[in-house]
């Protein structure tokens, strides 16, 4: 293909979203089917220097994840995108300012519950970008009886990592667990909590 019109991406985004920054974006009006799309990104603290994303370079897709590819968690940045089609390129289009610190939006955990004898084992998986492993993700957990909903027991603050131990002598029926992550930066931050995890404890018969 040669010269054309090609016209710029529209709605370009750049959102938090379950623990990622991701630069989203629309194509143009009228783009040919097979266009590609590059983002490059700029951060606060050095203006006008506009870095490459390598696995966002020539892109089918309308989204580029970024958040391993910042150099700085707690400066605000923006990405700009631009769409490709043979020779032709679109004007670069850019978003607006976020910074991963206090923007980040928390999906909630995925539980794992470990039944024993007298107790139960609860620990939380997050669905982390590798790069924000050592971040201080905590979590708060829930339990109740099933259709008690009012009377919880709260389990507040856990590291990432933490497994929380419960004795389960005193527990007779169906119990549920469920939990949110936590996050603080400038505020405290929490997801949504996750889908109630149900268990029979210590039934006989």
């Amino acid at each position: 293909p040669g010269h054309v019109q090609l016209l710029p991406p529209q709605n370009v985004t750049l959102l938090s979203r379950d623990f990622a920054m991701i630069l989203t974006w629309a194509p143009g009006e009228g783009s040919p089917p097979d266009v590609t799309y590059t983002v490059r990104y700029e951060s606060q603290d050095r203006l006008d220097k506009w870095r490459k994303v390598p696995h966002c370079r020539n892109i089918p897709r309308s989204f580029c994840n970024l958040t391993c590819a910042l150099s700085n968690l707690y400066v605000k940045v923006r990405a700009r995108v631009k769409a490709v089609w043979g020779r032709s390129q679109s004007p670069w289009v850019k978003s607006q300012f976020k910074d991963y610190y206090s923007d980040v939006e928390l999906a909630p955990p995925v539980l794992t519950l470990k039944v024993r004898d007298n107790s139960i084992h609860v620990s939380a998986s997050f669905p982390l970008p590798t790069c924000v492993e050592n971040l201080t993700w905590k979590y708060d957990l829930n339990l109740w009886e099933a259709g008690s909903e009012d009377k919880q027991k709260k389990y507040e603050g856990y590291f990432r990592k933490d497994t929380v131990t419960i004795n389960t002598t005193a527990l007779r029926g169906n119990y549920c667990f469920s939990a949110r992550a936590v996050y603080e930066s400038i505020n405290v931050k929490h997801s949504e909590f996750s889908q109630p995890v149900c268990v029979l404890l210590n039934h006989k018969g």
